[in-house]
């Protein structure tokens, strides 16, 4: 199987994108890359995880299939850190990817994946981080005939300052988002 295959292949829910409240919690740990390069693979200019970190003032680049920039292939010249939403279809050839890089990331994927054996061969000599939250996150897109019915969390490296931290959508920024 190929890696052009890996990335093509759609599921149901990968065009599922994040709303601004799912993407403001992660502020709070972004001060160490404030004169950084952000990469956020899977995105467009139109990604709230662009909006957000260019607002606050990051410096971003951008990259996405439509772009004809496949992360199995593409990679910028420069940048520090990737922070995404990827495909959750393929999950286990996105994170040997981001890994094989050799710096921090944090990539938001279904907790479910934990049930798999893949996450913890993945980590288990790097040390897996996690941004959890109290609620389940809802995502642009999502069918509402089947709604998304599965918590999801920031999957890191090298990004959080310990390995668990779990966080509360509505107290992001000490204001309601809802």
């Amino acid at each position: 199987m190929t890696n052009e295959f890996l990335y093509t292949s759609k599921g149901k829910n990968d065009e599922c994108y994040t709303y601004r409240y799912g993407v403001e919690p992660l502020l709070e740990f972004l001060p160490p890359y404030k004169d950084k390069i952000i990469w956020c693979p899977f995105d467009t200019e139109e990604s709230e995880f662009v909006r957000v970190f260019k607002e606050y003032g990051y410096n971003v680049v951008y990259s996405h299939i439509s772009y004809g920039q496949d992360f199995y292939k593409y990679e910028p010249e420069k940048w520090d850190v990737i922070i995404s939403n990827p495909p959750f279809t393929n999950k286990t050839e996105i994170f040997k990817r981001a890994i094989s890089f050799n710096k921090p990331f944090c990539l938001l994927m279904s907790l479910t994946w934990l049930n798999d054996r893949m996450p913890k061969l993945l980590f288990k000599d790097i040390g897996l981080q996690l941004l959890m939250f109290e609620d389940r996150m809802d995502f642009k897109n999502q069918s509402k005939e089947k709604p998304i019915n599965f918590s999801s969390a920031y999957f890191c490296r090298d990004f959080l300052p310990q390995q668990i931290i779990i966080r509360n959508f509505r107290n992001v920024n000490q204001r309601s988002l809802f």
